[in-house]
């Protein structure tokens, strides 16, 4: 439904849940400036323009969603892509890219696309992800040490040549307040989750630097005074020859927002219980990406940070969103002189905490036990984000995974798992092994896997999930006709886990194959879901659904039922 989520349920929002959302978008308002500012910074752009990007992205975001508790605005991720455009093409280069990209996000979203973006690889997301976020600590390396480093390269191995050349000139004063800035960001959380550890260091290190009057870079004397009125739109000058060679980073732009935005607005379902929009999402990730330039702003998407804010503080509607927006508005505008005094290692410190949690490396190192073609996915999308471009990587990514997946096919999948997936059989067709030729108790629910469980499947296995009002006491898991399982699909077990967990419902894995079984053992779901409860065929699965619930065991024959008599009705 391409309807914004704001005009549907706009007529149900209550005084109380108003100044839920009031509250909520005021704290964001709070955590998102010094990110804005920073994001702006790291991507070769000044302090205002990452501002100017939360604000008028924010809002269209909140107001034209599909999510109830979105907030849009720059982001880590586009930190890479954004500084090596403005190297090549200049500003005027970034302003047509990231209006190209909103384009592409309105014609994804009106053609329903959103759906599409979950099968993008897991390995290919974490590979990209992990490499974001070793060029964004590569990229703070100077302010860090306060390095006499006039300009830096974007080129990841010249980078770090130039910072080897010049650790002699480190200023041990920056140094000191970056590691003090590391310091209250770690350990802040044990004090209070209610005020964010970055507004505390960014408080204690400006006084420290001024008071002391410490030589530290700040962003005065970096971009010198930060205006304090509303940019005035401005439209690029466009050329086709430009045009041509930035179709590539467009759609890097585009692909990137709809992953960010779509993972944010999921996760984001989880923690509410609620169901959001993903092509409208798209369509108003589109609409802020073609505005926020015109004003000077940098490319915008959901940031899933300021998201699960936003929820953790009360935010349920896109209220919180607008007012988050509004909020930075009125601090750039009648308190935005008061951000030059920031110290450039204070938001390096900032960067270098966003770059660990953007890292996933834990992640990282369970793929690494992944089947070895999600590894060659995994390691060959990290080291081209890392060392050449993030637009190549992505591209190469997406590729070798649709390579990979049809060699795995062609080597597990047998002749009557192929016959099987392309004849449409009756329900009436002879299946002995057939769910509804069992007897199923009351308290079971038993869900069948068909076909090769990879990126495609395990969506499909999760929006299946989702339907499921009240959960069973015991889910049987029944894989007789998945041949093989990729990476993708053991994260969606181990999510699923967690979550059966939390509901108290128990879960065991019937006719598992010998490369699932493999894979299992690899990426340590064998132990998670424990060797007791994995089982090679349904009547053992059923009997110890029998034994969890209390109940005695059926024999083999007695197991097997005829079509039209089931125990209990599940199944």
């Amino acid at each position: 439904m391409l309807k914004p989520k704001l005009l549907t349920i706009y007529k149900t929002i209550t005084r109380e849940q108003f100044i839920k959302d009031f509250t909520a978008g005021i704290i964001v308002g709070i955590v998102a400036l010094p990110l804005a500012i920073a994001f702006g910074i790291a991507s070769g752009v000044s302090p205002q323009q990452g501002l100017i990007t939360a604000v008028i992205g924010g809002f269209i975001v909140s107001f034209l969603g599909g999510s109830r508790v979105q907030i849009g605005g720059p982001t880590g991720a586009f930190i890479v892509i954004v500084y090596g455009i403005i190297q090549n093409y200049g500003m005027n280069g970034l302003i047509i890219a990231t209006m190209m990209a909103g384009v592409i996000l309105v014609v994804m979203g009106i053609a329903r696309f959103g759906s599409i973006i979950k099968f993008i690889p897991y390995p290919v997301v974490v590979g990209f992800t992990s490499g974001i976020a070793v060029v964004i600590f590569s990229s703070q390396i100077k302010d860090l040490f306060g390095l006499s480093i006039k300009n830096i390269p974007a080129d990841f191995s010249e980078k770090w040549f130039l910072y080897f050349q010049n650790f002699t000139s480190t200023n041990h004063a920056a140094l000191l307040i970056a590691l003090f800035s590391l310091f209250i960001m770690i350990f802040w959380p044990k004090v209070t989750h209610k005020i964010p550890g970055s507004i505390i260091a960014i408080i204690l290190t400006t006084f420290l630097v001024h008071f002391f009057d410490l030589n530290v870079e700040t962003i005065g004397s970096r971009f010198g005074n930060l205006p304090s009125a509303f940019p005035t739109p401005t439209l690029p000058h466009l050329d086709f020859a430009v045009i041509k060679g930035l179709i590539a980073p467009a759609t890097t732009i585009a692909i990137l927002a709809a992953i960010e935005s779509l993972l944010s607005a999921v996760v984001s379902d989880g923690m509410i219980g609620k169901q959001h929009r993903s092509n409208m999402e798209l369509v108003a990730q589109g609409a802020a990406n073609i505005l926020s330039p015109i004003f000077g702003g940098i490319p915008v998407t959901g940031a899933i940070a300021r998201t699960v804010t936003n929820i953790k503080n009360g935010g349920r509607t896109p209220i919180s969103g607008i007012t988050h927006s509004i909020v930075l508005l009125l601090i750039m505008l009648f308190f935005g002189q008061w951000a030059k005094l920031i110290p450039m290692a204070t938001l390096a410190a900032i960067l270098v905490i966003v770059a660990y949690n953007m890292s996933e490396w834990r992640s990282f190192k369970s793929l690494l036990k992944s089947p070895r073609s999600d590894v060659i996915v995994l390691l060959t999308t990290f080291f081209l984000t890392v060392i050449f471009d993030l637009t190549i990587a992505i591209e190469i990514g997406m590729i070798l995974a649709v390579l990979l997946f049809m060699r795995r096919m062609a080597l597990v999948t047998n002749v009557g798992v192929i016959t099987r997936e392309l004849t449409d059989e009756d329900d009436e067709s002879p299946d002995p092994n057939a769910i509804g030729k069992h007897a199923v108790p009351d308290g079971v629910e038993v869900f069948e896997i068909n076909g090769p469980f990879f990126f495609g499947a395990a969506s499909t296995f999760k929006d299946a999930m989702r339907f499921v009002e009240d959960p069973p006491k015991v889910r049987i898991i029944y894989m007789r006709n998945v041949p093989a399982i990729d990476a993708t699909g053991l994260h969606t077990l181990r999510e699923f886990y967690d979550e059966s967990k939390k509901l108290g419902t128990k879960i065991i894995l019937s006719g598992v194959h010998a490369q699932p079984l493999f894979a299992f053992t690899q990426a340590g779901l064998l132990d998670l879901y424990g060797e007791e409860n994995i089982f090679g065929n349904l009547d053992d699965a059923l009997d110890h659904a029998r034994e969890i619930l209390g109940k005695p065991k059926l024999g083999r024959s007695e197991n097997f039922v005829p079509t039209v008599k089931r125990e209990g009705a599940k199944g």
